[in-house]
């Protein structure tokens, strides 16, 4: 299941990759691609949201849907930030060698997991 499981976010990934230059007017990806890191972050941010009500309220389906549409977004950040699968695999095998699979780093095991400042994202009006 894993294995089908990093073979359909490498499907995506490179569907995504390949969406980079395809017209806006009639791919979702492509127009997504095109407004920016701040837009593709607000999308997974609420995707993300999404998850998490679905999942409180006991909606196993809804949270499922809203899962594969929390990767779909947050694949397309990558895309957009440079970042591979693979680097996310890598990161999670080091991960685990140190602290066991089920183990997230602690925030305070390097300074470069030092809090960051929380920043308005572009277009996003202050209250």
């Amino acid at each position: 299941m894993l294995k089908r499981m990093s073979d359909s976010l490498e499907r995506l990934y490179a569907a995504v990759v390949a969406a980079k230059d395809g017209d806006p007017a009639t791919s979702r990806t492509a127009k997504l691609l095109r407004a920016g890191r701040g837009k593709m972050a607000k999308k997974v941010a609420e995707e993300a949201v999404e998850v998490v009500i679905d999942a409180m309220h006991g909606e196993t389906e809804a949270a499922v849907k809203e899962s594969a549409d929390l990767m779909y977004n947050l694949v397309v950040l990558w895309v957009a930030a440079g970042i591979h699968p693979n680097d996310v695999w890598a990161e999670m095998d080091r991960r685990e060698r140190m602290f066991g699979i089920a183990e997230k780093l602690p925030k305070r095991s390097s300074p470069a997991f030092a809090r960051r400042k929380v920043v308005a994202l572009a277009g996003v009006r202050k209250r």
